[in-house]
């Protein structure tokens, strides 16, 4: 946007002379052009964002429930709600269930509020359901619901403070966004963000051993690594910076040559007088110049980098989504690509979440299939019906199939709808013990969360006294049973030994087999207990049945995993099912192969090896176990966050591990927010889960977060493409501009034909090369790295080699060609001389290189082939066939605007044939070996640890990109410090001059002196904080020479602001300085 505006500068200066007024009114429309597409550009990629915002919520109407769109819930509506669920709207509970809500997010208090219809039963927006579930009819939706009001609230106070804010602005526009252009965090965040600002809240005690605690506690905290972010769009910040400088000094350079030359050939060796009459025509050589100098510029300055990762982006978002990939932050595409872990649940992800009933245990006997009913005692079969069909989320159910012959479909919970699938193979109803026991005489509900692993419901007996249901994972029920039914259905004593044998011969022969094994129990109260007392009432149950769960292995899976092992990525299983379970899904996977020496641990003996004595985890110890550690069986959401800390903080190896998770329930939150790229659910996942997420799986397949490895990937090696055309064309193009002005004092690229040519390797070229599709080639090598250099020696070698065959054909044809082709010359031509057919050749001649080795640029790792698979990439095709036909078009319609004109076909085919000859010399540096040419340097290299360490304390997150512009920022305040300070210095000597001849006695009182009133400073007003702590001790204090320096009253040293940003005006202190200082120098000296 910048160059734009400097083309727009200088249009406006062309158009103000005559002569030049053509180039600019061009220049106006080019540029107009090119901020247009760029606009275009963004709106496309703003359109690229997900969706995720569209969300869908139970509503009860006409007696059906059905998914609606929260926009489009209405007050008196009957809503269902469940674990997990995010309140779209304020309502009144009227049925609940072990009723558990989070409120944090509108009271600050982390403790589950508990609703029931005597207590408590308001429920707000925007806060999460915990536990259990129930109905409440919506009283307030939209702006009127408690998080809208907030939100209006919200509103309204930022925009009196902008108001405010535009006010008081005094400094540039430029440097007030600098300031204030920080994102507001999440409400979690804005503690860290006080001390990101700059702003110390707190001090600690000095000498208190709290203060030494903590303060070992944040030496501790800096030394682990941080999460990161904008890798690649750091590494492209640096590099553009680089890239600009060099470009600015080039462009400088030029028009300094350029006007020199003029100078001193005009009135140093013709020794032509300076004529008054001629002071415009040698106006107009100057903004030839300037404009010459201005082309350099924007040619060599790769405005094109943001744009191309923009487009790569926004393209790989959209073409994610059908490979079921919903992104929802764009950083996650580019971190994926350097994924090395990646820790996935096994249900739904790893499996087909599709579970049926295939064994059961039943009165003594095993029985390898669904038994018939007729096998089974009646009493028996009436509590297995019972404490299914009751003890089950009645949003759970058996839905006929879509399609006739097609298999029933399951709609909520997966493996509850197993166990009903189980009551229907039985040949039984449970929809007519639902309707006998509607949800609403349910007494007591103890819903199912990652703590308890199981579920019971309390319903009263119609002869007086209470019957509870359980169910849940079957080690943890069997402990709490003392009976179980025998063959006649009789309960007969359930002691340790024979739970520990039932272990080993039913249970642990189903999960070797990879079955979820469900113990379902009952439990009879003649009197009413005290229901919150969950200890004493989830104990002495009696065992019914145990029965087993498959749920089979996605076929494509195996495969997938495969390919992550050839990528370097490692697959670690975390789930809560027993461990033989999950050791059998993860053989069958291909996570665990026989023979391999790596770890298999239950969530005990997990904590048991990481922990100390005081229940902390030793990092040590958890490096031990992570590098072999494949599945971690029985592990609840705590186990897996403690797993992904601790995997993101190893110091093990040499680079940082970048790990990706999935998750689906709302206590996967902590691990989903602190992986580096989260996975959610979008089919089995809570809101809570999706909020906290990334990436939105819309499948629940392992094979999608695959896909996302290889489209991060993909983005990745698309900018280096782009990177390799780029900087090709911006070496030849500055050199042939900078050489042929200072030879001939005329660029033989006119600056029309340098904007036509920024277009190709800038919007075109990103077009082009930032939308190649994902192969699977791309999963045949280990990830990058986060300091893998964005220009490998292998790009430099392609750069530098087209760049020496491009520049040998341009001089030739400049110097030499009108002899070759036997036409006038275009050097040395008069100021306001027609196009000539020599410098159109070379314009033409130069562009078609160019496309030719756009094709060169669709390989980066030195490949032969560089026409592999380029007819997949229709927009390719498209552009390139589009700028050959606009180059035909420019050369021979384009007429003086474009400083062209006609060419013959003789002509046309030696520009054609010098052209393809890029593809031949593409071959001959292919066969030359990198490794031959040592004196090649890398470029676009990340951020160093010492920068980082540096620029990111006190950080949580380091976000690369914001790093590389901060610095940028810190030169610009520095820059216009340094000034601010000199007029400051000279108005102060001014008034002291002036005190010193009217009032003597005053010379000797520093008070006086700075009460003056042209040296009063307005500290109301917003002012650019000073940077460098030289002038800030300029500005503090100083005296006449000869005169004693009394320090101020009040004095303090200024606060040191730890992360580079812009210091609140009031921090700053006037303090003493010394007589050494630049300021005392400069003093003496005026």
């Amino acid at each position: 946007m910048s160059q734009l505006i400097i083309l727009e500068i200088a249009a406006i200066i062309s158009w103000s002379c005559p002569s030049t007024a053509p180039l600019g009114k061009r220049t106006t429309v080019w540029s107009s052009l090119t901020a247009f597409n760029d606009w275009s550009k963004e709106k496309s990629s703003a359109a690229a964002e997900p969706h995720e915002k569209e969300q869908k919520f139970s509503i009860i109407r006409n007696g059906h429930i059905i998914q609606l769109p929260v926009a489009e819930i209405v007050m008196g509506d009957i809503a269902q709600i469940k674990y997990g669920d995010l309140l779209p709207a304020d309502g009144i509970l009227i049925q609940g269930n072990d009723l558990k809500i989070d409120e944090s997010s509108l009271t600050g208090e982390s403790e589950h509020v508990k609703k029931s219809l005597e207590g408590d039963p308001m429920l707000l927006s925007g806060t999460h359901v915990m536990e259990g579930s129930g109905r409440m009819v919506v009283t307030a939706v939209g702006v009127n619901s408690q998080t809208g009001i907030i939100f209006t609230l919200l509103g309204a106070s930022e925009g009196e403070e902008e108001k405010k804010k535009k006010e008081s602005l005094w400094v540039p526009t430029f440097f007030f966004l600098v300031q204030t252009g920080k994102k507001q965090g999440v409400p979690e965040n804005r503690n860290k963000a006080k001390t990101q600002d700059g702003v110390a809240l707190e001090i600690q005690p000095l000498n208190s051993q709290e203060g030494i605690d903590n303060e070992e506690k944040e030496k501790k905290a800096a030394k682990l690594p941080k999460k990161e972010k904008s890798v690649l769009q750091g590494k492209l910040t640096h590099l553009a910076v680089q890239i600009g400088k060099a470009g600015l000094i080039m462009s400088a350079i030029t028009v300094i040559i350029l006007i020199l030359y003029f100078v001193i050939d005009n009135f140093v060796i013709h020794r032509r007088p300076w004529l008054a009459e001629c002071t415009a025509i040698y106006v107009q050589y100057f903004v030839k110049f300037f404009i010459i100098g201005i082309t350099v510029l924007v040619v060599a300055v790769p405005e094109g980098l943001p744009l191309a990762v923009t487009i790569s982006l926004a393209y790989s978002v959209k073409k994610m989504m059908k490979d079921n990939n919903l992104v929802r932050h764009l950083d996650a595409c580019e971190t994926m690509g350097n994924a090395t872990a990646i820790c996935s649940d096994k249900t739904g992800t790893l499996t087909m979440n599709r579970m049926t009933v295939v064994q059961a245990y039943i009165g003594d006997t095993r029985y390898h299939q669904v038994p018939s009913p007729d096998v089974l005692v009646p009493k028996v079969l009436d509590l297995i019906v019972n404490g299914i069909s009751i003890n089950s989320a009645y949003t759970s159910k058996i839905l006929p199939p879509e399609k006739e012959g097609g298999l029933p479909r399951q709609v909520g919970n997966k493996t509850e709808c197993a166990l009903l699938g189980f009551v229907t193979d039985l040949k039984q109803d449970y929809h007519a013990v639902r309707s006998e026991v509607p949800e609403e005489k349910l007494y007591k509900v103890y819903t199912f969360n990652s703590v308890r692993k199981s579920m019971s419901t309390v319903i009263q007996k119609p002869g007086g006294g209470f019957r509870m249901y359980s169910k849940g994972a079957s080690e943890i029920i069997l402990r709490k049973c003392n009976r179980i039914l025998d063959k006649k259905g009789e309960a007969v004593p359930f002691k340790s030994k024979d739970r520990d044998e039932m272990i080993r011969a039913v249970i642990e022969p189903m999960a070797s087999e990879g079955l979820r094994t469900i113990c379902i129990a009952y439990r009879d109260f003649s009197v009413e207990p005290l229901w919150d007392n969950e200890a004493e009432i989830l104990t002495e149950l009696t065992c019914i049945a145990v029965v087993g769960i498959e749920d089979p292995v996605r076929p494509e899976v195996p495969e997938a995993i495969a390919k992550c092992k050839r990528a370097g990525i490692t697959v670690r299983m975390v789930t809560g099912d027993n461990i033989n379970t999950a050791r059998a899904i993860a053989t069958k996977c291909g996570i665990l192969t026989p023979g391999d020496d790596l770890l298999c641990l239950e969530g005990k003996e997990f904590n048991r090896l990481i922990r100390n004595e005081k229940g902390e985890v030793e990092q040590e110890e958890l490096d031990k176990i992570w590098p072999r550690l494949r599945v971690l069986a029985r592990s609840s959401p705590t186990d897996k966050h403690t797993l992904v800390k601790g995997i993101i903080d190893s110091t093990v190896g040499e680079q940082r591990q970048v790990v990706a998770v999935t998750g689906d329930g709302t206590n996967d939150g902590p691990a989903l927010k602190k992986a580096d790229v989260g996975f959610a659910m979008g089919i089995a996942g809570t809101d809570v889960a999706k909020e906290a997420s990334d990436i939105i799986l819309t499948d629940d397949n392992f094979t999608s977060i695959v896909k996302a490895v290889m489209w991060g990937r993909n983005v990745y090696d698309s900018i280096s493409k782009f990177l390799q055309f780029q900087l090709t064309v911006n070496v030849v193009a500055v050199i042939v501009a900078f050489t042929g002005a200072c030879i001939t004092q005329d660029s033989p690229l006119k600056a029309v034909q340098m904007l036509w040519v920024n277009l190709i390797m800038d919007t075109f070229a990103s077009l082009a090369l930032a939308t190649e599709p994902p192969t699977d080639s791309l999963l045949k090598r280990r990830p990058y790295g986060r300091n893998k250099p964005l220009i490998s020696r292998t790009m430099m070698k392609n750069i530098l080699g087209h760049a020496v065959y491009q520049l040998t054909v341009i001089f030739f044809l400049v110097f030499a060609g009108e002899k070759f082709f036997d036409i006038d010359s275009g050097r040395l031509a008069p100021l306001h001389s027609p196009p000539s057919q020599h410098y159109t050749i070379v314009f033409n001649t130069f562009v078609l290189m160019q496309l030719f080795n756009e094709i060169n640029s669709r390989k980066i790792h030195g490949e032969r082939n560089v026409f592999s698979g380029i007819f997949h990439n229709l927009i390719f095709c498209s552009v390139v066939l589009g700028t050959f036909v606009s180059q035909i078009l420019i050369v021979e319609f384009g007429g003086k605007p474009f400083s062209c004109t006609k060419l013959t076909l003789s002509q046309w085919f030696w520009c054609l044939f010098i052209g393809i000859g890029e593809l031949l010399w593409a071959q001959i540096i292919s066969t030359i070996p990198t490794q031959s040419l040592k004196f090649l340097k890398e470029a676009g290299h990340g951020t160093t640890k010492e920068e980082i360490t540096k620029d990111a304390e006190g950080l949580d997150e380091i976000d690369h990109a914001e790093m590389e512009l901060r610095r940028g920022q810190i030169l610009w305040f520095r820059g216009l410090n340094r000034i601010q300070t000199q007029i400051k210095v000279v108005k102060a000597f001014h008034s002291s001059l002036h005190e010193s001849i009217q009032k003597p006695m005053n010379q000797n009182s520093i008070h006086n002196f700075m009460t003056h009133p042209e040296f009063t400073i307005d500290e109301e007003g917003p002012r650019t904080p000073l940077m460098d702590e030289q002038e800030e001790e300029g500005l503090e204090k100083f005296s006449k020479p000869g005169t004693s320096m009394a320090p101020l009253d009040g004095e303090v040293t200024p606060y040191a602001n730890r992360n580079n940003n812009a210091v609140d005006c009031s921090q700053v202190q006037v303090a003493a300085s010394h007589s050494d200082s630049p300021l005392h120098s400069l003093e003496t000296s005026v």
